[in-house]
């Protein structure tokens, strides 16, 4: 198979690109993104676009899979509009010339609590994202919903903090669903669900992603 990757750049993306080029079933990985990376793989190919002007880079979008992790912090991003063109535009646009190029499969990360009807800015985005693209004439969509993620190297505070914070309440027994969640194994349910005969669209909660990761530590221990 051929993979191609957007959003290789972040925690998730990098230990995805690192899974498909140790994974025999890939034969070659195709990376677009913003700025250059210093990787190197004879599976690897890296492509450096500017994700507003499509018309550059449409064409090149082809293969068997596309996994889009792409997406930025309101803080980073600088302002809600900033972070709805990466988090949003990009991704759906992205999605659209996989879709054209016929692409059959799709897998986007979205977030737990997506919602096209929520209140909250970032869950109404990501809901509103996970709508449009199952529109689009794929032959099977994964969205996975993970719930607060493990990266290794983080220096976010916040986020360090609400993951020790959910570990404490989940050892009580208390909200499991939001159990957090390493971004390899999230990595890896991804390219578990390619390799799946799963059909049609499938969008995966985080107990469901829980279970996959699961899995695939018993088949790899």
């Amino acid at each position: 198979m051929k993979a191609v990757v957007i959003g290789a750049t972040g925690a998730t993306g990098r230990d995805l690109v690192g899974k498909l080029l140790e994974d025999d079933a890939f034969q070659t990985v195709d990376v677009f993104a913003r700025r250059s990376v210093d990787w190197t793989h004879p599976k690897l190919r890296v492509h450096v676009i500017d994700f507003s002007q499509p018309e550059s880079w449409q064409s090149l979008v082809a293969g068997d899979v596309l996994f889009s992790c792409l997406g930025t912090t309101l803080k980073t991003a600088g302002s809600k509009a900033a972070q709805w063109k990466i988090d949003y535009d990009y991704q759906l646009n992205f999605a659209k010339a996989a879709a054209a190029n016929q692409v059959p499969d799709y897998v986007l990360v979205s977030s737990i609590g997506a919602s096209a009807e929520s209140k909250v800015f970032y869950s109404r985005m990501k809901g509103m994202l996970d709508d449009a693209v199952q529109t689009l004439p794929f032959r099977r969509v994964f969205i996975f919903r993970p719930p607060s993620l493990i990266r290794k190297g983080s220096t976010r505070w916040v986020e360090k903090v609400s993951v020790k914070l959910l570990k404490v309440l989940n050892a009580f027994g208390l909200m499991k669903s939001y159990r957090p969640l390493e971004t390899e194994k999230l990595a890896q349910a991804m390219i578990d669900a390619v390799k799946s005969d799963m059909a049609g669209i499938q969008v995966i909660p985080s107990d469901g992603i829980q279970a996959m990761a699961g899995s695939s530590v018993e088949r790899n221990p």
